[in-house]
């Protein structure tokens, strides 16, 4: 399979209402990053074994670390989670910014240094969603 299929099939595998939100958030996020990397993360680790939710990555980014490495990840991710939908904010250096800044007007969500979490996507204001998007990607360069 390819990337396209496995973030297309795991979109399918959710529950209508759920799969119908990630849609629509998928639809925002490449309008954001039209041409942007995308990556699945299917949750396993290198031995098969279940540590995350799978999640959907778009673009990238290089992170580097304080002994010189650097790894390259995704700038916004998406998974759903038991409870709803998690829209990942990557790479923002200030974990106080998105709450915050978005926090207030964003809806019904839990928001903290780079996740915004909600059950449903109707209790969630589009605007500033899309606005949390745009910022990750400027923070961490559009690639």
């Amino acid at each position: 399979m390819n990337i396209q299929q496995d973030i297309d099939n795991y979109i399918a595998s959710q529950p209508e209402h759920k799969r119908a939100d990630m849609l629509t958030l998928q639809a925002l996020i490449l309008k954001v990053l039209p041409n942007g990397k995308l990556w699945y993360l299917d949750g396993k680790d290198s031995e098969g074994k279940i540590v995350s939710n799978p999640n959907i990555g778009y673009g990238a980014y290089t992170i580097k670390y304080a002994d010189g490495t650097s790894k390259e990840f995704y700038q916004i991710g998406l998974s759903a989670n038991t409870s709803g939908i998690s829209v990942y904010v990557m790479g923002i250096a200030d974990r106080k910014y998105l709450p915050e800044t978005f926090g207030k007007e964003i809806g019904k969500a839990s928001v903290t240094g780079y996740c915004i979490k909600f059950k449903n996507l109707k209790d969630i204001n589009m605007d500033v969603l899309e606005a949390a998007v745009r910022y990750g990607v400027e923070a961490t360069g559009k690639n």
